[in-house]
């Protein structure tokens, strides 16, 4: 890696690989974040959100909270968060204990083709806390994140890590269809969750009809 230059996509997931522990949960971001994860770690118990930008945090807190007994990890960017800010919020409220979220902080939309964010000083970390989320840190090397993450996984969260990363703007073709109804049933049969039931004029209910 050049002196100076940030790191990549690619050297954060190469540390999570390494980390991750066996049972834990993966909730990645539309775009790069998901279809680097899958060609580098693709598991069933990976929720890869596709095309529904922002969305990656609010559905990690969910499952934090609806699986108490498994360690979450949550890859969101930052244009995402900037769209849904108020999962921040919500994230600092309910406190999962389980959660630890991943914000790349690239400076850009890199998924919609790289347009710089409306902020380029934001403060990323700043607003985790002042979100009540004591524990958020900005992190600027794969060395300092393999520590950083290391400790989280040992602790009770919710933990907000910030990674300083070189934009991507090179789509990675992934390993697998990112088909939504796929991840998902993939999904709910790894964390055996009952289906969930559509029912005509709203409404629904679970079984395993």
């Amino acid at each position: 890696m050049v002196k100076n230059e940030r790191p990549s996509r690619e050297d954060y997931y190469r540390v999570l690989v390494s980390r991750l522990p066996k049972d834990a949960l993966v909730v990645t971001a539309l775009g790069n974040a998901s279809y680097l994860w899958a060609r580098m770690h693709h598991r069933a118990e990976n929720f890869y959100v596709e095309d529904a930008m922002g969305l990656a945090l609010p559905l990690a807190i969910g499952l934090a909270l609806a699986q108490p007994a498994r360690r979450l990890v949550a890859v969101e960017g930052d244009g995402g968060l900037l769209m849904h800010m108020g999962a921040l919020v919500t994230l600092g409220a309910v406190a999962p204990k389980n959660l630890t979220v991943l914000l790349i902080d690239n400076g850009v939309h890199a998924a919609s083709g790289g347009q710089a964010l409306t902020s380029q000083t934001l403060d990323f970390a700043a607003l985790a806390r002042a979100a009540a989320i004591d524990q958020a840190a900005h992190v600027a090397t794969p060395g300092a994140f393999s520590d950083a993450l290391r400790a989280a996984l040992c602790e009770d969260g919710p933990q907000v890590f910030v990674l300083s990363t070189a934009p991507d703007l090179e789509l990675v073709v992934p390993p697998l269809a990112m088909d939504p109804v796929l991840i998902k049933h993939r999904f709910i049969a790894a964390v055996g969750a009952p289906p969930y039931v559509p029912k005509l004029f709203g409404g629904g209910r679970l079984g395993r009809e």
